[in-house]
């Protein structure tokens, strides 16, 4: 999976689109707890994250696989084939 986009929202939980159109939440909760995850317990810093299209990171260096993400996803929906035709990818 390449991740199209990563939208941080409240409660510890990013809002992740995959290249082919499909869409999940990922609930950062159960990470906060590890040394590398504790900054983002201020959910400012948790909003500072950057999609390097196979995985996610945070200024503060903790970083997410996108193999991780799609394992633990909760999916939501698939996007239209249009839309996701129309999606840029950047990293």
């Amino acid at each position: 999976m390449i991740i199209a986009e990563v939208v941080p929202e409240e409660n510890w939980v990013l809002s992740v689109v995959s290249d082919d159109g499909r869409a999940g939440n990922f609930d950062v909760t159960p990470y906060l707890k590890d040394e590398a995850f504790e900054p983002l317990q201020n959910i400012d810093e948790f909003a500072k994250i950057t999609n390097g299209g196979y995985f996610i990171e945070w200024q503060c260096g903790a970083d997410l696989s996108a193999d991780t993400l799609e394992a633990r996803w909760q999916k939501v929906s698939r996007m239209p084939q249009a839309a996701t035709e129309a999606m840029v990818i950047t990293f």
